[in-house]
């Protein structure tokens, strides 16, 4: 014979079903995203960028200015990271370096006013790099198989700017040498576009502007790109881009500002897992 089931008491039933219906109606419900979009993804890669490289550097004596250097190709680790929080709100982060050094000939003449002239001339060795990192909160418009992203958030960047050189002022000649480095954080905006051709295979664009007017380190870096996702396994996939990235930044010094100019282009892989 079959026992009887136990029961809870009716006084302490009705409170515990009204706590789980409670507890349903405050557990949110996220709606599947986009195809375009993914909860969350890591890519890490490189981006092969063809510098054109332009150099004023402050020094006591005036200034150092190198003129239009192609260094040649380099390529830079980069790694991005993207969350979905929500619906159609969520997190973007993104982290390269630029380092470069170049030496070759350098030939300038720089009034220096009722003091003669600065005449820079030989072989001048120059030294740059630069440290960029960029979060920012994105909102995504639209749930089918194509969205657009807007985003403002802040980016951190540190510079290191060096040169030396063989220079005369005034008929006396020696070494010229100086070296800057500073950091700064600054406003972003970003604007993307994502398209899902199939969930496993979809096209990207995206524009960023990074400016901070003021203060001893301040310049502007504009980023921009496009490519495509495949994904041959579900989690894993392979990134193809094309980019360009525009770098102006200036310090401030006591004698003379030191102002870099980096213009990059060129293509980029990552490997991408998605979750």
């Amino acid at each position: 014979m079959p026992l009887p089931r136990p029961r809870l008491p009716s006084s302490v039933r009705r409170p515990v079903m009204l706590g789980a219906s409670l507890l349903i109606a405050a557990t949110p419900a996220f709606a599947d995203p986009s195809p375009a979009l993914d909860r969350f993804s890591l890519s890490v890669g490189g981006f092969n960028a063809d510098p054109k490289i332009s150099g004023s550097f402050g020094t006591a004596y005036g200034a150092l200015q190198t003129g239009d250097i192609k260094p040649g190709r380099v390529t830079m680790p980069r790694i991005s990271a993207d969350v979905i929080l929500g619906d159609s709100q969520g997190i973007s982060f993104d982290y390269y370096r630029y380092k470069r050094d170049y030496s070759g000939s350098v030939a300038n003449t720089t009034s220096l006013g009722p003091f003669g002239t600065l005449n820079t001339f030989g072989n001048a060795n120059l030294t740059t790099k630069l440290d960029f990192a960029k979060l920012s909160y994105k909102w995504w418009i639209g749930s089918g198989n194509t969205v657009l992203g807007l985003g403002a958030g802040a980016a951190y960047y540190r510079a290191t700017l060096g040169a030396s050189a063989l220079a005369s002022v005034n008929g006396q000649v020696g070494t010229l040498s100086q070296s800057s480095s500073d950091n700064a954080v600054a406003p972003l905006l970003e604007i993307g576009v994502r398209h899902a051709i199939t969930p496993d295979l979809r096209l990207f664009a995206d524009a960023s502007g990074v400016w901070k007017n003021g203060g001893r380190f301040h310049g502007n870096i504009y980023n921009a790109s496009a490519g495509v996702e495949w994904f041959p396994v579900k989690n894993v996939g392979v990134v193809l881009a094309y980019g360009a990235t525009n770098i102006d930044l200036t310090r401030n010094n006591d004698f003379a500002d030191t102002r870099l100019k980096v213009k990059l282009q060129g293509p980029s892989a990552f490997l991408k897992a998605r979750f």
